[in-house]
């Protein structure tokens, strides 16, 4: 983490106010929450709609902050102590984070994606943690906050970081990737997520693509090669980007030659290796995100025989295909961090094709942030449910609802229930699990039906 005086400090911000008494006061790291504060760190309060963290300016340098910002258009800051006045606590967390990025040696690996960039991230970091000290994008602090707390969270001996960006709209991708300059680059798809804010998958495959404005000449841009909306846009801006592809047709540069699918995960080959690789994650989908990490890898001279060690300690963020026991000995698997049309698709696939269970039950809520489509996305994603694969479905949310509706026409009316009332729909899932069920929990983040997956689960499982 970032470790400097506060006379070092004035000299990557621009600070309003004389700090030279505790010029020789040390910083070590950051810190935005209070109830997290580490003895040394640098404070940093924001307004928010209902908590001004200015009121707890005193009380964090009391309980071991060695100093905090002080936003000027903020009245009343507390005399005598370590306090750094600046015009905007928000613009000097990134202006600190910006310079601290330019004094360190360290290779950014900057990872995007309507899809899967957390899965890949949390590849790549594994792939390239057996050659490199290697640190990585930590929960989802991945936007325009998150990112430079990542980036001053990183030790000065770092070798690779692996940063995730997020975006809702347009810029937000270009500002975070000028911020990291990363030496490498992933898109790992376009899909629908955003289509409320930017209006196409067209509008999203662009602002994905900002990615590349910061990216360090002689870099390398690993993109998606079947989605025409990423190619057909590169190819078209006359650029001389260094691209590597990956997908399943085979006139990408990585592609699967060899796929078997197991409860606990994946078998494949690819093109480029005679080499076997085991990805202990479930989902053949995921092998394009392990694919995207590989030409990174590679990139950064990482040997196949490497990555395939560095595979088999892949480990996903939470609620990224997690793999659990209930309370009846169903398996559950939980993919409710997010959710697509795309992602909900390509999990259902999952549950659908993977043998060895008697019954595959579906728990589905809402899938948000789609935009004006949202009601035929849903529809669509029941109707395309195969009768002959999946047994139940039980929906979560208005939404959900019309997801069950399009399953009723496949499924019919016996095999799907609509619920309002996770409680209600736990208990009534748990009626129908055995020792032979395989139940999949999928929704976006903010229907929080991870809560349903806690509630079926073994009591050492939560």
């Amino acid at each position: 983490m970032i470790r400097k005086t506060i006379d070092e400090i004035t000299k990557m911000i621009s600070v309003l106010n004389d700090v030279s008494p505790f010029g020789e006061t040390l910083i070590s790291g950051v810190c935005i929450d209070t109830r997290k504060i580490k003895k040394g760190n640098l404070f940093i309060p924001f307004k928010g709609e209902k908590v001004d963290g200015h009121n707890f300016v005193a009380s964090a340098i009391e309980n071991g902050a060695a100093a905090a910002l002080w936003q000027k258009n903020v009245p009343n800051p507390p005399q005598g102590l370590p306090v750094l006045v600046v015009e905007d606590c928000l613009e000097a967390l990134q202006e600190l984070a910006r310079s601290y990025r330019r004094q360190l040696g360290v290779k950014v690996v900057g990872v995007t994606g309507s899809n899967g960039k957390t899965t890949t991230k949390d590849m790549a970091a594994s792939l390239l943690s057996v050659k490199y000290k290697v640190q990585k994008t930590e929960g989802n602090y991945n936007n325009h906050l998150g990112l430079p707390l990542t980036i001053l969270n990183l030790d000065v001996d770092t070798e690779v970081a692996v940063l995730e960006m997020g975006m809702s709209g347009r810029g937000e991708i270009s500002f975070l990737t000028r911020l990291a300059l990363p030496e490498a680059v992933i898109i790992t798809n376009i899909g629908e997520s955003h289509l409320l804010d930017l209006g196409s998958r067209e509008g999203i495959a662009e602002a994905k693509l900002e990615i590349l404005e910061g990216l360090k000449e002689g870099g390398i841009a690993v993109l998606n090669g079947d989605e025409p909306l990423l190619m057909e846009r590169v190819s078209g801006s006359g650029s001389r980007i260094n691209m590597q592809t990956f997908g399943r047709s085979e006139s990408n540069d990585m592609y699967p030659v060899e796929i078997t699918q197991s409860a606990h995960g994946n078998e494949f080959r690819v093109n480029l290796s005679g080499e076997r690789f085991y990805l202990p994650v479930l989902g053949t989908h995921n092998i394009l995100n392990a694919m995207a990490a590989m030409l990174v890898a590679r990139h950064f001279s990482v040997s196949f025989e490497e990555m395939a060690e560095g595979l088999k300690s892949v480990r996903l963020t939470q609620m990224r295909m997690e793999l659990s026991e209930g309370q009846n000995g169903e398996k559950i698997i939980n993919d409710a961090y997010n959710a697509s049309p795309t992602s909900m698709s390509a999990a259902i696939e999952l549950v659908a094709n993977l043998d060895g269970y008697a019954k595959k039950i579906l728990v589905l809520g809402d899938m948000l942030e789609l935009g004006p489509l949202e009601k035929e996305y849903h529809h669509k994603i029941g109707e395309m449910l195969d009768p002959e694969k999946i047994d139940l479905v039980f929906t979560y949310g208005k939404l959900g609802s019309l997801i069950a509706d399009g399953a009723r026409k496949v499924l019919g009316q016996e095999r799907v229930y609509a619920f309002e009332d996770k409680e209600k729909l736990s208990n009534e899932v748990k009626k129908h699990t055995n020792s032979q069920t395989l139940v999949l929990v999928k929704a976006s983040r903010g229907m929080r039906l991870e809560e349903v997956a806690a509630s079926l689960q073994k009591e050492e499982s939560r």
